[in-house]
């Protein structure tokens, strides 16, 4: 191959550059991006960035010099609007047409919008989501001691800024359409613990809350609208309601799409095109399901996977990407993480806990076997054994009771 394109340059894009480079791929890469930046990490935009401890410079996930050394064909602030596949090319919003080889999707996610809302349209001062660095420095400007802080939304995003807002003596309110935060993802067991430490350190959490209407008064945010006819005032909203995978540009090019660019379990969509990191649904043969994984770490795994695959001499020598996903969050004093897909669990089991629920530890059932570990406040080596049960595919009842027994 003497060209392969990648659209996407954040930490998925990047990581699939650098890991065609060390695997010897001397021909052409071109990296396309919508954002005018180089490739920055996004995880501190929730946390650092907006207590004012790193700065957008620190946040770079590589230094110029050595993107450079990478020898790319390095497109910024170029959106791609459309995917050719028989001519083999990516369309942008200028209008230039890329040729390719072979094609990696990157395009990440973009955050979602409250149904039927118009006030992302820029005309509301006060009105914020979290996905970009100028979005974490506008909302950092606003999060001043005395204001009040309306949270629509309390899954890990939320209750991250929650946690920060908080600390820089912000008044938070945060609206949550379940009964319990958080238990879809994690479980009920799980989201009421999280909770729990968000009301001890003086977050209003409302449950079972819909938002109708976010209010304003002369372009200023002053509150918002409940369905039951309340109303929370605010001078600052966030809308933190998941996100979208950025796949529309690939509307019509007869990959398949479906909450995300589906993939097979070698992570390709179509002979020749491989999907990476948020926007990339694919089959996981160790859990047996799809899945599509919104955290940094699979980002940066799945890209070594597709450029060793996307390498591959032929198709039989390529490998299935089968890993144990990982993801963290940090609020308050307290670091939780999981390991392996906790997403439609059949139970969850509590098999630690501290009385100040700072520690605890709760395993996930599908079936009859161990398929994820939540966990806050445990050594190291305690969460790798979990991974290891995990990656094993652990009968169910012999990983917990051992694990009681311990």
């Amino acid at each position: 191959m003497n060209r392969i394109v990648i659209v996407g340059a954040s930490a998925g894009g990047l990581a699939t550059a650098e890991a065609l480079r060390g695997s010897g791929y001397e021909g052409g890469i071109t990296l396309i991006g919508d954002e005018p930046h180089l490739p920055y990490d996004r995880p501190p935009l929730s946390k650092r960035i907006l207590t004012g401890t790193e700065r957008p410079s620190g946040l770079a996930l590589r230094r110029k010099e050595h993107i450079g050394a990478l020898g790319l064909d390095l497109r910024l602030g170029a959106r791609a609007t459309g995917l050719d596949m028989a001519a083999r090319t990516v369309r942008l919003a200028d209008g230039a047409v890329v040729p390719y080889e072979a094609l990696v999707v990157a395009t990440g996610v973009r955050a979602r919008r409250l149904p039927g809302s118009g006030h992302l349209s820029g005309r509301m001062t006060g009105s914020h989501t979290l996905r970009t660095v100028e979005d974490a420095l506008r909302l950092k400007a606003r999060l001043l001691p005395g204001r009040r802080l309306v949270i629509v939304g309390a899954g890990f995003v939320g209750a991250e800024v929650a946690a920060v807002a908080r600390g820089l003596g912000v008044e938070v309110t945060v609206l949550e359409s379940a009964p319990v935060p958080m238990a879809q993802a994690i479980g009920g067991q799980a989201g009421q613990l999280l909770a729990r430490a968000h009301l001890d350190h003086g977050v209003r959490l409302r449950t079972g809350a819909a938002v109708a209407e976010i209010l304003s008064t002369d372009g200023h945010v002053t509150g918002v609208a409940l369905a039951d006819g309340s109303v929370i005032p605010a001078d600052d909203v966030l809308v933190a309601v998941g996100s979208l995978p950025n796949t529309e540009w690939l509307h019509g090019s007869g990959l398949t799409l479906d909450d995300g660019l589906v993939c097979d379990e070698f992570s390709a969509a179509a002979p020749g095109v491989y999907g990476v990191g948020d926007a990339a649904r694919w089959h996981n043969p160790l859990f047996g399901t799809t899945m599509r994984i919104e955290h940094r770490t699979n980002a940066a795994e799945q890209a070594i996977a597709v450029a060793r695959n996307l390498l591959a001499p032929e198709p039989a020598l390529r490998r299935p990407y089968a890993p144990v996903p990982y993801f963290w969050s940090d609020q308050y004093d307290m670091k939780a993480q999981a390991y392996g897909f906790l997403r439609g669990h059949d139970e969850a089991a509590v098999v630690e806990q501290d009385a100040s629920r700072k520690r605890f530890l709760i395993a996930y059932r599908r079936e009859d076997r161990l398929v994820g570990v939540l966990a806050a406040g445990v050594p190291p080596k305690t969460l790798h054994a979990w991974r290891a049960l995990i990656a094993a595919g652990s009968p169910w009842a012999q990983a917990v009771s051992g694990a009681i027994a311990a």
